[in-house]
């Protein structure tokens, strides 16, 4: 057995295939090391995966076919303030409006386990060798610098450089002297029901939207405002999860979680109309699943002052402590710093040198990176616990509107804006990639294509193509590609008026939205009807389009698609 790599990488959830996968495509011996036998059987739950992270994320899941079970469009928050009589406030702001929605998408709902299989199948295509079934259990140390890693084997791996993405449960890092156990105020667990459920049912009761339910502790049908999630319920392509979430310890006390989560799902279930007449009597429950997960490590200084690089090794994801502190999402930084390190690693082989040094690159790029540092530092949720102190319903509102609704536009518009227009400078030519990914990511949805699967609802060679259709599609791409070819100062322009203009978007949007606001939400209102029928019409041409249509060619004209 081969006992000697440029690069190990732990872990074959969503960071570490990437970073295995960019190391093997820069010619690095590379091996990924996964505990479970079967990647993702430890991550068997669901989420949503934010636009930003397809965007901004590594090139070949923009380009590429990856699984997910439903579009995004946003959010429909439940402020529940007496359940007994079914006296609720909703706010429904943050969704893409039509006919943008759900073609453009807010995220993807995504089942952990298929995902992961994806990106670990891309990664040994590109040369990386897996072992399964492998635990790590220590590293190997010499004059305190990380030179291989220790299996429960027994086996001694040496290697340049170690990328640990075994996750928040993970203790390499810990034995590493790098990291210390996350107390248990900072750690949620999380208790999902998957059910099953028609996707006609689903189409009509959910649309493409996540259901959130808050109120104040007393109604006793969700966690502590502040301390875990109240309800939330994805939903999937033919399935729904039910999940909520509590942190392990509040304050001095440590709750009855088994207890509390019985009776919580047992009170809102019995209780919330919508679910019992719209939800309870189509569904089938399939399993329960528990899992925990970092929640406040971001907010906490001495935690995320931790580091997350030594010598000879380097931290991503959840390892890092890089969990989002309001959308309970770890996915698009996960994918982020595991470029990022990748793209170190690859830098300090060529150069010889696995020091702190030339490693820091990767910690400076990771705490300077606007979305990375945004989705971790978030107070919204946290801050809850103050509404509830209060009993402050405007307070609720507030964080909920500002965490979960148009508000958060208030708070997430800079770092999106200085990423995008970052991308933008590097290659203009980005913005026809995002146009075809939605509409390709459309398509897929649609028909159930993605790669390493076949087809469930084949396209029929009988269907009619919508030609004329096809043709306006693609002389759109060309013109828009051909305008940004074309404005040679596009550059000068993002880097004197756009950047600095990112930096203060937060604050301007906060000063025009109490106006802004309400003018947009009666807009998307009266131009509802109108902006479905355009909707319905993009749906019906993507339906029938030619997947080559949406498709993105490389320099050699070679169709990334399998």
């Amino acid at each position: 057995m081969n006992n000697q790599y440029d690069v190990i990488v732990i872990g074959a959830g969503f960071g570490g295939p990437i970073a295995a996968k960019l190391c093997a495509n820069a010619g690095l011996k590379t091996l990924m090391i996964e505990r479970s036998e079967n990647v993702g059987e430890k991550v068997i739950s669901g989420l949503t995966i934010p636009f930003y992270g397809f965007l901004f994320g590594p090139d070949f899941i923009r380009d590429g076919n990856p699984p997910f079970e439903r579009p995004a469009d946003g959010i429909v928050n439940y402020i529940i303030k007496d359940i007994d009589i079914n006296d609720i406030e909703i706010d429904d702001s943050l969704k893409i409006p039509k006919p943008l929605g759900p073609i453009i998408a807010f995220g993807y709902h995504t089942y952990c386990k298929p995902f992961c299989e994806w990106e670990t199948n891309k990664a040994i295509e590109a040369g990386v060798e897996l072992r399964t079934s492998t635990t790590v259990i220590d590293v190997i140390k010499e004059n305190d610098v990380i030179k291989g890693i220790i299996t429960d084997k027994g086996d001694k791996i040496r290697c340049k450089i170690v990328i640990d993405a075994e996750g928040s449960q993970g203790l390499l890092a810990v034995k590493a002297g790098m990291r210390k156990k996350y107390p248990p105020e900072t750690i949620s667990l999380a208790d999902t029901y998957d059910y099953e459920m028609p996707k006609k049912i689903i189409d009509r009761v959910f649309g493409y939207s996540v259901k959130m339910c808050w109120a104040f502790d007393e109604q006793k049908i969700a966690p502590p405002l502040g301390y875990g999630n109240g309800l939330m319920v994805w939903p999937y392509r033919n399935s729904l999860h039910f999940m909520q979430d509590q942190c392990l310890k509040i304050g001095d006390h440590v709750p009855n979680l088994k207890k509390l989560f019985y009776l919580y799902h047992k009170n809102i279930i019995s209780k919330l109309n919508w679910w019992k007449n719209q939800v309870e009597p189509y569904i089938k429950l399939r399993a329960r699943m528990w899992e925990g997960f970092e929640i406040y490590v971001g907010l906490d200084k001495k935690l995320k002052d931790l580091p997350i690089y030594t010598d000879g090794m380097i931290l991503i994801g959840d390892a890092a402590g890089l969990e989002s502190t309001e959308l309970c999402d770890g996915v698009p930084a996960a994918w982020f710093s595991a470029e990022i390190a990748a793209e170190v690693a690859i830098k300090a082989i060529k150069y010889n040198d696995f020091s702190k040094k030339i490693l820091k690159e990767y910690n400076d790029r990771v705490k300077s990176h606007p979305i990375i540092q945004w989705s971790i530092s978030g107070k919204n949720r946290y801050n809850l616990r103050f509404a509830q102190e209060q009993h402050d319903e405007k307070k609720l509102k507030k964080y909920i509107h500002n965490g979960w609704g148009l508000g958060a536009l208030t708070h997430f518009t800079t770092p999106l804006l200085k990423v995008l227009f970052s991308y933008i400078k590097k290659d203009p030519g980005i913005i026809v990639k995002w146009i075809k990914m939605y509409f390709r990511y459309y398509q897929n949805w649609l028909h159930e294509s993605y790669d390493y699967s076949k087809p469930k609802n084949i396209l029929n060679k009988n269907v009619k193509r919508p030609k004329f259709k096809e043709k306006v599609f693609k002389f759109g791409i060309f013109s828009i590609d051909s305008i940004i070819k074309l404005f040679l100062h596009l550059k000068r322009l993002i880097k004197w008026i756009l950047l600095p203009f990112s930096r203060s978007a937060n604050n301007f949007l906060k000063k025009i939205s109490v106006i802004l606001e309400p003018v947009y939400l009666a807009l998307v209102k009266l131009m509802d009807p109108w902006a479905d029928k355009i909707s319905r019409n993009l749906i019906d041409f993507i339906d029938r389009a030619d997947p080559l249509t949406f498709m993105v060619f490389t320099n050699t004209s070679k169709v990334i698609k399998d």
